[in-house]
């Protein structure tokens, strides 16, 4: 693969390849923005391919040699790319440059002021809340997030400022490549088990990380999140590195002094350093849950780190609403809400759960859980169905395989029979089609319904939404 320092001009007509992917089409988006004649390919239709057509991209559906054109000046991949990818097979044989879209991404940012989110969980929503916050106060910011904000290809934008925030990705340590001079790191925590075998090691590549920040950088960090408490000590004191804490902790920097949930908002009040303003202040974040106060409030420290004027800030971080598929509401029948989540991860199926809790009144909160991947759920199955205990019934599906093979004895009833040892009311069902109907049979009035997982459950919510109103038509 071409080193992180490649030519520019091998971006002049770059052919991605996955470029549907969040990341992928982010970076296509941008580059054809700047006016590379960008082309790619994936794997079906979709609305981020449409995104991607109406700036111009050619995009082939399928994987096929002759789809690479024979003046690409560059082959993008990422790390979900098969060496058996009949692309990337004639790119070697033609002698294209082939680029890792981390090293594409940091391209991109040469000559910004970036800022880098990292963390287990959390990272889409804090890119998201800056990307939407510096936008509504006029500094007109390039972005790269992982999720759409309100509309397909909305996961990117190439800004005419200086500021250039981008999700660092660390699940195949593709955040080694970025220089940021601001970095967020929200949460550590073990994940992503086919990449990284123990804590040390998830230490050791965010550490790796925090040195790659610009000499007189800052790095924003939580002081709640033992995890991210370690990573501090581990580098404290690096020369011409700012630290800045944030959290309910009282020795944080930026402390956060209260978080009040109003239905599906908060209002958050933190007390700022000397350095960034001082004196306390207090903001409303439109999403609910404690975690997403927790993310503006590091999106807030970040931005003020980077010379934004926390009180100008933090009103503009209210005009933040959502990204999709985080908490995104899809629609309401019937009486009952149903709402989508990406939440995948233990700690997040827990955060979720507890915000839905918080603005569901005396409803009931039902869950649809597909489990993601087969090497996370062999080894955090158990916590998933603890966490899923939160609700008060669950269906829970098949595994979602993405980019894995299946593995023996490893499905989906590790879940399901954790969930019940404690005390879950939980149901398995394996065909992904009968959903609609088990919870238009299920739910009342007052209820709201929760699709969550990573892979494809997020069709499920239009399909029960149409369900439930259906069933209310016949008995109108």
């Amino acid at each position: 693969m071409a080193p992180a320092g490649f030519a520019s001009d091998a971006m002049d007509r770059p052919h991605f390849i996955g470029i549907g992917g969040a990341g992928m089409s982010g970076i296509a988006k941008i580059l054809a923005m700047r006016g590379a004649r960008v082309a790619g390919s994936d794997s079906k239709d979709s609305p981020t391919v449409e995104a991607l057509r109406a700036l111009g991209v050619t995009v082939h559906i399928g994987h096929a040699a002759e789809h690479l054109a024979a003046d690409a000046t560059s082959v993008v991949v990422s790390s979900a790319i098969r060496a058996d990818n009949a692309e990337l097979v004639a790119a070697a044989e033609r002698g294209i440059p082939v680029i890792h879209r981390s090293d594409a991404l940091a391209g991109l940012m040469d000559g910004a002021r970036p800022i880098a989110v990292a963390g287990t969980h959390g990272k889409t929503t804090t890119t998201s809340m800056l990307a939407v916050s510096l936008t509504t106060l006029g500094l007109d910011p390039s972005y790269a997030i992982g999720g759409d904000l309100d509309a397909p290809g909305s996961n990117a934008r190439h800004g005419g400022g200086e500021i250039f925030v981008a999700e660092a990705d660390e699940s195949d340590r593709s955040f080694h490549k970025y220089e940021p001079e601001v970095a967020i790191i929200l949460n550590v925590e073990l994940d992503h088990h086919a990449n990284y075998a123990s804590m040390e090691e998830i230490h050791d590549s965010f550490r790796t990380f925090v040195e790659r920040i610009r000499p007189g950088g800052a790095l924003v960090v939580s002081a709640d999140h033992p995890g991210a408490r370690e990573l501090t000590g581990r580098v404290a004191g690096r020369e011409g590195l700012r630290v800045l804490t944030y959290g309910e902790d009282p020795g944080a920097d930026v402390r956060v002094l209260g978080i009040a949930q109003h239905g599906l908002t908060s209002e958050v009040t933190v007390l700022l350093p000397d350095t960034l303003g001082g004196g306390e202040l207090t903001f409303t974040v439109s999403v609910p849950g404690r975690h997403y106060a927790l993310n503006a409030v590091a999106a807030l420290t970040a931005g003020a780190a980077l010379g934004v004027p926390a009180r100008e800030l933090a009103p503009a971080l209210g005009s933040y609403t959502g990204v999709k598929r985080r908490l995104q509401l899809k629609g309401v029948a019937a009486g009952v809400q149903v709402i989508d989540s990406y939440a995948h991860h233990p700690t997040e199926i827990s955060a979720d759960l507890e915000a839905i809790r918080g603005g569901a009144g005396d409803g009931r909160v039902l869950v649809v859980f597909q489990p993601h991947l087969f090497s996370r759920t062999r080894e955090l199955g158990a916590e998933m169905g603890e966490a899923l205990a939160l609700a008060d019934a669950s269906v829970v599906l098949d595994i979602y395989p993405a980019r894995e093979d299946p593995v023996p004895g490893i499905t989906s009833a590790l879940v399901i029979e954790a969930a019940a040892r404690h005390g879950a009311d939980v149901t398995a069902e394996h065909d992904k089609a009968a959903v609609p109907g088990l919870l238009a049979g299920m739910t009342k009035p007052g209820d709201l319904v929760l699709t969550m997982g990573a892979g494809d459950v997020t069709d499920l919510g239009p399909e029960i939404l149409a369900r439930l109103r259906s069933a209310e038509s016949a008995n109108s």
